[in-house]
């Protein structure tokens, strides 16, 4: 009787993306230095992208989160120059309509600071961003200004089920033709839906807080840190929550780098009336 063949398993894991001289014999091969380790990934190669490498790119903010994002896709030589404006718009607007405004209003106080740099010339893109956790209340979310206003927003958080967290990310670039108003702008808001754990206990708020890892961020709670062990789970983007949704703000970039300069100005005069009204009301 014929003995049965099994199926050959792999003993050693796939080869890399790497060209590999295939072995001689073992007596030719000299001991060479120690292997590498991990290399980091090759930048992603997309026009928008390779536009703006060697040129200025801004972070109208200071947040290390969002620097770290961006990172991920190739932007790593940033200048960061946080927005001066002041982010006192009326409560009045909508969650959406007030982070949007908040980082459209970023991104324009660092373009008009930068536009006529006469040391380091005109910005390429400047990229903005606002953050909010909205309550199932509907309240927006500042960051907590005290330990004990810091416990009470977690609890909040725990006790209402769900809550939201909206982004905002703005993206500029100066136009090379006199196009009114000078700029390509586009702008998006991102919504992720977050339940905290509601076996978390009072006890590990306090513990949490008293970490502060939460205490310079909206709604109290980091989700990249420590702050995951509140969270059972979310319902969208992730990096949403960390404070700039990629895959959005890359969209963003390649429609104000596109080569065309293919601004649709009926889109612009729509987003500035509706801007105008929504802070006239």
């Amino acid at each position: 009787m014929a003995e049965s063949k099994q199926p050959l398993l792999p003993t050693e894991p796939p080869p890399s993306y790497e060209v590999v001289a295939p072995p001689g014999p073992a007596s030719a091969v000299a001991p060479g230095p120690p292997r590498p380790g991990p290399r980091a990934p090759l930048p992603l190669d997309l026009p928008a992208l390779n536009a703006v490498r060697g040129k200025r790119v801004i972070l109208a903010s200071a947040s290390p989160r969002r620097k770290m994002l961006l990172a991920q896709i190739g932007l790593t030589n940033l200048e960061i120059i946080p927005s001066t404006f002041a982010e006192d718009l009326p409560k009045s607007l909508s969650a959406f309509e007030y982070v949007a405004e908040t980082a459209t209003q970023k991104a324009l106080a660092v373009y008009q600071r930068e536009i006529n740099n006469t040391t380091k010339g005109e910005p390429a893109l400047i990229i903005a961003a606002d953050t909010i956790v909205v309550s199932n209340l509907g309240d927006i979310l500042e960051k907590p200004r005290s330990e004990k206003q810091h416990i009470e927003m977690l609890k909040m958080l725990r006790d209402g089920v769900t809550h939201k967290v909206y982004t905002a990310v703005a993206c500029m670039s100066p136009l090379e033709s006199a196009r009114d108003p000078g700029y390509a702008l586009e702008s998006s808001v991102e919504e992720t839906t977050v339940k905290f754990d509601a076996a978390v206990t009072d006890d590990l708020i306090l513990a949490y807080v008293r970490t502060r890892e939460g205490a310079d961020k909206a709604g109290g709670y980091g989700i990249q840190g420590i702050g995951a062990i509140l969270v059972e789970k979310i319902e969208g983007s992730f990096d949403n929550v960390v404070g700039l949704p990629l895959r959005t703000t890359l969209q963003l970039i390649e429609k104000v780098m596109n080569p065309d300069d293919d601004v649709d100005e009926t889109l612009v005069d729509e987003d500035a009336n509706f801007f105008s009204s929504a802070m006239g009301s």
